[in-house]
């Protein structure tokens, strides 16, 4: 996990291609800056802490180049120590100067090569990137290599001939799966890259140039603008800095900077580019073949397969399965091979000691968690522990407290021999005022109450500090509890995201079915997946990854999300079936064929909700859970009601 920003100044720049109705700031010299540069490497730090770099590229009007033709422009690189244009016209935003200056900024979380890099990355021809994210095919990246080292060697390669094929900046990261958000300066073209993958698992924020800061800004997080550093507001109430930032949609884009023949004013057009990846623009429009079943369809028994691997769904006793699905094999190997993937190639900081987890998984005890728990069990050397870590705004009352600890035996079972550390980590939303306003800015532009809990709740577990669970027997049979102070350790984070989105696991889903059948419940799982990017995994990215851990995603492997598009969609779910039974069954059936059969009848529980979060912050701000439910809380932003947060 890095964290990576850009903050572009003097330079007029045109997004009337993305927003048609934009209107160009006027020149002033003396805005008001809502975002310092001091802010954004203050929370890029927190997200990257093992090193933290930035540079500068200075543009100007090449002169005496005025009259035919395009006036051409010179960049010149320059470390964080490189001399700043001192014109406080220019420093402070201000269009229509005739010098410009990009200012790359990168914060990293090394987790894999053997080589410490600093970010940004500067090449002898001069192009420059910051990236956050990891390949996990695509691009080759050897064994003892960093992704950003190998990504800035292919990107080098673009708009060139490989393979007597023409290759450009976009097909390049068309490639890449995985994770990433990335900013390239190409140096030759004079031109600027920036985007995010096309499910949006890494976040990059944007803010277009404005009347109020006419600069153009990306940001891996939003830091508290100056306003609320003064004000020491800790509500959205009367913030200048809401509004200011947007997540940028998924894409690659370009911003090609010239100078105008007239007045060698600097400009610049932003471009978005279409992926060049046929297989990604596929899954991206998320469209599946089998929709509607006959009924024979649905009363047929599956197809049975004769035999698994052993090593791909052994059950508890050693036995080799034999009664699962085909489509059900096709899944468990797909999810299996995104584990792998996700936990196999982190050299520079994996645990050499026995008592170390390299990994933690976000644990619930419910069905997604506890599949990804088996999964990591076959896919990581025996002799590390796995961190399991559960949050609880009510003890050991919480249901996600319950059923974690339900959940910690059966993985006991399955897997007597691994070292299981249930982390339970307990909160009380009434002392978490300073926290609550730190994650406000982190969710940021996210802003209802039902986004807050959710940050409060993921920032908490994803800290890992807590109590280790130890359940044990006395002498009569009867069981124990013994917990011990514990701060997990691991970097890198297995999380759930993208489970009930691809498999019909909301109450939505039931709904959608229930008014407009199979189809109906297509339409709204489809909906989901393309709005992920902005409803769920850039917050989701933002609180876990500022406790300097990175989240992973298992369930939004391409390879997982193509092999779940294939499957007809009654064999991923049948809502004509309980709760509990026919919503996400495809995942209760691989949890039975992993020896998880107390799991696969869990129900669905949000975090905010298995937490007791949401019942906390209901009675917190709005008195009670029955007038939250009155005002439709989850959906209510925080502006409206932010003087009761500090109640």
């Amino acid at each position: 996990m890095c964290g990576i920003a850009l903050l572009v100044s003097g330079i007029r720049i045109d997004i009337s291609s993305l927003l048609p109705n934009f209107i160009f700031p006027t020149p002033q010299f003396n805005q008001k800056t809502l975002v310092s540069e001091e802010g954004i490497k203050s929370v890029l730090l927190r997200r990257g802490p093992d090193s933290l770099g930035s540079k500068s590229v200075i543009i100007h009007p090449k002169t005496s180049i005025y009259g035919e033709g395009e006036c051409e422009i010179v960049a010149t690189a320059g470390d964080e120590n490189y001399n700043e244009v001192t014109d406080s016209r220019f420093s402070n935003g201000g269009v229509g100067e005739l010098h410009g200056e990009l200012r790359f900024i990168g914060a990293t979380l090394q987790l894999r090569g053997v080589n410490p890099i600093v970010q940004p990355l500067v090449d002898d021809c001069g192009n420059i990137l910051v990236y956050n994210g990891e390949i996990f095919g695509g691009i080759r990246v050897a064994c003892d290599e960093n992704d950003t080292e190998s990504l800035m060697q292919s990107l080098r390669g673009g708009c060139g001939i490989v393979n007597g094929q023409y290759k450009s900046i976009p097909d390049v990261l068309s490639r890449i799966k995985g994770p990433w958000a990335m900013i390239y300066w190409q140096n030759s073209l004079k031109t600027l890259w920036f985007g995010r993958d096309a499910f949006g698992r890494r976040s990059l924020l944007v803010h277009w140039p404005t009347q109020e800061d006419s600069r153009f800004l990306l940001s891996s997080v939003s830091p508290p603008s100056l306003t609320l550093e003064r004000s020491g507001c800790s509500t959205y109430e009367q913030c200048d800095n809401l509004g200011f930032w947007e997540e940028l949609p998924c894409g690659v884009y370009s911003l090609s900077i010239g100078a105008s023949e007239t007045n060698g004013e600097l400009f610049a057009n932003v471009t978005k580019h279409d992926w060049a990846n046929p297989n990604l623009k596929e899954l991206i429009r998320w469209e599946r073949k089998f929709i509607q079943p006959s009924p024979v369809e649905l009363q047929i028994p599956q197809i049975k397969i004769s035999c698994w691997q052993q090593d791909i769904c052994p059950n508890g006793t050693g036995h080799i399965l034999c009664s699962s699905t085909l489509n059900v094999q096709k899944v468990v190997t797909a999810l299996k091979e995104s584990v792998m993937r996700r936990t196999s190639r982190d050299t520079v900081y994996q645990a050499v000691h026995k008592n170390c987890s390299p990994i933690a998984l976000l644990f619930s005890g419910g069905l997604d968690s506890m599949i990804l728990a088996a999964l990591l069990d076959q896919c990581i050397d025996a002799n590390y522990a796995i961190d399991l870590l559960n949050v609880s705004f009510d003890g050991q009352y919480a249901p996600d407290r319950i059923s974690a600890r339900a959940g910690l035996k059966e993985l006991q079972r399955i897997a007597p021999s691994r070292r299981w550390r249930l982390v339970e980590i307990d909160a009380d939303l009434q002392k978490l005022t300073s926290e609550t306003k730190h994650v406000m800015s982190l969710i940021n532009p996210a802003k209802t109450y039902m986004d807050l809990n959710i940050g409060i709740a993921l920032w908490l577990a994803a800290g890992g500090d807590g109590c280790l669970y130890q359940n044990m027997m006395n002498s009569s049979n009867a069981e124990l509890c013994e917990r011990v102070k514990y701060k997990s350790e691991a970097r890198i984070l297995l999380v759930g995201s993208g489970a009930d989105e691809q498999c019909a696991g909301y109450g939505r889903h039931r709904t959608k079915f229930r008014n407009g059948s199979w189809q109906g419940l297509c339409e709204e799982m489809k909906l989901d997946m393309q709005r992920i990017w902005k409803r769920n995994l850039g917050r989701d990215d933002r609180c876990i990854a500022d406790n300097g851990k990175e989240a992973r995603f298992p369930f939004l492997d391409e390879d997982v999300i193509r092999a779940l598009l294939d499957i007809p969609l009654w064999e991923i779910a049948d809502l004509n079936r309980p709760s509990g039974v026919g919503d996400k069954m495809i995942l209760r059936e691989i949890a039975r064929v992993l020896g998880l059969s107390e799991a696969a009848s869990l129900p669905k529980r949000a975090i905010q909700f298995g937490s007791r979060i949401a019942r906390e912050s209901n009675r917190k701000n709005f008195g009670s859970n029955r007038a939250a439910n009155q005002a439709s809380a989850g959906s209510v932003d925080i502006i409206y009601l932010g003087h009761q947060t500090n109640t």
